[in-house]
């Protein structure tokens, strides 16, 4: 969906891997007329070109040229190291970030245990193209698995993934995943920050979100303890007020 340019308090929402820009639709709605909330797809996603190379500096500078001159930036797993990577690069344009799920380095290396084995991340590109539909379900399976609203949860998950994105870009994002590490950049990420994760988090440990949050200049951490990946879906309405009490500040 492409972004309406507006004056006033625009609120820019990324969407993750392997999931739609309407995966915001419910959170985007509670958000009160004050605000501008703005869904677009991430590149190779919906009707948004594909960038080229696809990594994350070229999917921030895509969302970038788009977007209002100054806006908020909410982003959600790969959507937030997006936004990160946006915040980073355009320090006038983004007024503030939320980060929901988000970790600045995905697979795990040496001193970094809190994340996935880059084995794991590899096989599971297999599997994808051996089988996508059944691989995208197991996906969202785990996603959801430990939340208070796991059946919920699932359903909206299942009726937001993305179904337009080719096996190329779904590749092409999981080898973003594998190869980002944003450790090392946090500290010219001047904005102020929120960080939310749910507690049952099985895709983003907990942990790697309370070291985003500390490693940020002016950030602070807010845990959902009956929540797994996708908080804003089991509680948009704590959400969206998290959000508008934040974005008041």
């Amino acid at each position: 969906m492409p972004i309406q340019k507006h004056e006033g308090r625009d609120v820019i929402f990324l969407h993750g891997w392997g999931f739609s820009a309407g995966v915001w639709d419910d959170l985007a709605g509670r958000l009160g007329p004050r605000w501008r909330a703005h869904v677009p797809d991430l590149p190779g996603y919906g009707a948004a070109p594909v960038c080229a190379p696809y990594t994350l500096e070229a999917m921030a500078g895509a969302v970038a040229r788009a977007a209002p001159r100054r806006c908020h930036v909410v982003g959600w797993s790969l959507g937030g190291d997006v936004a990160l990577a946006w915040a980073r690069r355009a320090p006038h344009q983004v007024r503030r970030l939320v980060l929901i799920g988000t970790t600045p380095c995905f697979a795990s290396r040496p001193g970094w245990p809190c994340a996935t084995a880059p084995a794991v991340l590899r096989e599971f590109g297999r599997l994808l193209a051996a089988d996508r539909a059944g691989t995208v379900a197991r996906f969202i399976a785990v996603q959801a698995r430990g939340d208070a609203r796991a059946l919920r949860l699932g359903g909206v998950l299942a009726q937001s993934s993305a179904r337009s994105a080719s096996d190329s870009v779904l590749a092409a994002g999981l080898t973003v995943l594998l190869d980002a590490d944003l450790r090392r950049d946090l500290r010219r990420v001047r904005q102020p920050a929120l960080v939310l994760h749910g507690a049952r988090d099985r895709i983003v440990p907990p942990a790697a979100g309370r070291w985003l949050a500390a490693a940020l200049p002016d950030a602070r951490f807010s845990l959902l303890r009956a929540c797994a990946h996708a908080p804003f879906l089991s509680q948009p309405a704590r959400v969206a007020r998290e959000l508008r009490e934040f974005f008041d500040a």
